[in-house]
């Protein structure tokens, strides 16, 4: 059985993606901050549903904490799975902000940094020893890359960064077999950032082909299809899941 590590899989596209994995045979292991109950209930359903998962609390802009969390990794793939090696690892924690640059602190800039680029970074570089060869890195992006939408410049930038990053994770990790993909969701129906208003969703909607915005299980579909052998030629690629939005 392949294992994956799904940050930030308490709620929202992370839950999706563990769900998607768990439904394809694939252990999950899933990281919270502060949603423990979110995350204790979804390994109840993978559980119940014959899957396997476990929980571990991670905070990924503590990198200082990453060395203890890989200790954590190791005795979870031993006492669950039998083995120390994952299998994966999809960087999805995040969360949103809506605001003009004109209007953006410093603190909040730093925030999104450290969430959305910083941690991915020094994350994939201490879990990289326990990779198995012929693993996956799945970076999540965002469709604000391609279209610009005004108040979400630091958010975009730094996942700009990231899907920049994940061409240079395929092109370092190759020798090793490891994978590195980005997938970038359009407009998405989750609580990031607050959730979207109805009236900005019907506009979002009439901006994408498909005519709806998307929900979080068609990404999480998407994600866990990677983890495929079928995909498995699938590398150093951003692939937009957004219905066709601005198109």
């Amino acid at each position: 059985m392949k294992v994956v590590i799904v940050t930030g899989g308490s709620r929202g596209i992370g839950r999706s993606v563990a769900r998607a994995c768990a439904r394809s045979g694939i252990g999950v292991i899933v990281t919270f901050n502060t949603h423990p109950a979110g995350a204790e209930q979804l390994v109840r359903e993978v559980d119940a549903a014959g899957g396997q998962a476990c929980a571990l609390r991670l905070d990924v802009r503590d990198i200082a904490s990453f060395d203890a969390f890989r200790g954590e990794v190791v005795a979870a793939l031993r006492a669950q799975w039998g083995r120390e090696s994952i299998d994966g690892l999809v960087n999805n924690a995040g969360h949103g902000l809506f605001k003009p640059i004109e209007a953006v602190t410093e603190e909040e800039f730093d925030g999104l940094f450290q969430v959305h680029l910083k941690g991915p970074f020094f994350l994939t570089q201490a879990l990289l020893p326990l990779m198995a060869e012929g693993s996956q890195v799945v970076n999540i992006s965002s469709a604000t890359t391609r279209v610009a939408t005004a108040g979400v410049a630091p958010y975009a930038a730094f996942k700009g960064g990231l899907e920049i990053l994940t061409r240079y994770m395929a092109k370092e990790f190759g020798p090793r077999r490891i994978r590195a993909n980005a997938v970038a969701p359009g407009a998405i129906r989750t609580d990031l950032g607050g959730g979207i208003p109805e009236d900005f969703e019907r506009l979002l909607a009439g901006q994408t082909a498909l005519g709806r915005i998307g929900e979080a299980d068609d990404v999480g579909r998407v994600v866990a299809s990677l983890f495929s052998a079928d995909n498995g030629w699938i590398n150093a690629q951003t692939i937009e899941v957004s219905g066709g939005y601005m198109i």
